[in-house]
């Protein structure tokens, strides 16, 4: 589809910036919606309206904490998943038997909650995700 005759840019603009001026300008373009600098500087420039992406870094060091967490819990339930199975081996011996029905029991609130700790962080980090 071809462009308007206005909508193409044929002019150049040419300034001339130092080296922190510059990481000012593309510090700020970051945080903007604005796909590259000159889209950036040009809506500036034309005194529009540049929307800006905030951040709660709060929220960010949390999420970074819970999917640490999460790895975690991971690892613990699969080694719990490991010891289980093995008592379901030495079942055959009677001492075991009270032993590890015990700890089936325990296993399975360990996995529940395990579970719903993975939701709720799986639904903080798409609410994240979107904002």
């Amino acid at each position: 589809m071809k462009k308007k005759e206005t909508e193409v840019r044929k002019i150049i603009l040419k300034i001339r910036m130092n080296e922190e001026e510059l990481k000012l300008v593309k510090k700020q373009q970051q945080k903007s919606t604005e796909r590259n600098v000159s889209a950036y500087v040009r809506e500036v420039a034309m005194q529009k309206p540049v929307l800006i992406n905030y951040r709660n870094q709060s929220a960010d060091d949390f999420l970074k904490d819970m999917l640490v967490l999460k790895k975690e819990l991971n690892g613990i339930g699969n080694n719990f998943n490991q010891v289980v199975h093995k008592l379901h081996i030495l079942d055959k011996i009677p001492e075991f038997r009270v032993w590890v029905s015990h700890y089936e029991t325990l296993h399975q609130s360990l996995i529940g909650k395990i579970d719903e700790i993975k939701l709720r962080m799986n639904q903080l980090y798409e609410e994240w995700l979107q904002k």
